[in-house]
């Protein structure tokens, strides 16, 4: 059987074309302050929910870990699997490689901006407190609310 050595090429170039496109995944980055309760929370969670999707999460100062609140929490919501185990800070992303930026308050909108001008248009707040300080019981109600942020997030991607 004798082969077009074009055809060949032209079949190969198109399955890296299409093999490329769908490696290349939504990417979605969610932002707090330390990268330490809320914005690991949600890269859990919607980790969870979507696996098809890359998903990262940094702060606009890292900590030095994941809180116990928020291990908690992921914990008791079938979550802890996905949760990071060392926060990252913002500046050590890339910005524009994201199609999705949350920032869960203003200010870490406004870190953003300064850090990448160019990204305003994929910055999405959350206007979630920071549960940081809080009883478990209090900063239960904010990641309450990430959560169904997340679920609602996960079904509109």
């Amino acid at each position: 059987m004798h082969l077009d050595k074009n055809l060949v090429f032209i079949r190969c170039e198109i399955f890296s074309v299409l093999k490329s496109w769908m490696v290349s995944a939504l990417k979605v980055l969610f932002v707090c302050t330390g990268n330490a309760c809320r914005s690991p929370l949600a890269d859990a969670l919607l980790k969870k929910l979507r696996p098809d999707i890359e998903i990262d999460s940094a702060g606009t100062y890292a900590y030095y870990k994941v809180v116990d609140l928020t291990r908690r929490y992921a914990e008791e919501h079938g979550a802890s699997e996905f949760l990071k185990s060392v926060p990252d800070s913002l500046d050590s992303k890339n910005l524009c490689v994201y199609d999705l930026i949350v920032a869960m308050e203003r200010e870490h909108e406004q870190a953003i901006l300064d850090q990448a001008p160019d990204c305003g248009d994929k910055i999405v707040v959350w206007h979630i407190s920071d549960p940081y300080q809080l009883p478990y019981k209090q900063a239960s109600r904010e990641f309450d609310k990430i959560k169904s942020k997340v679920a609602n997030l996960a079904k509109t991607l």
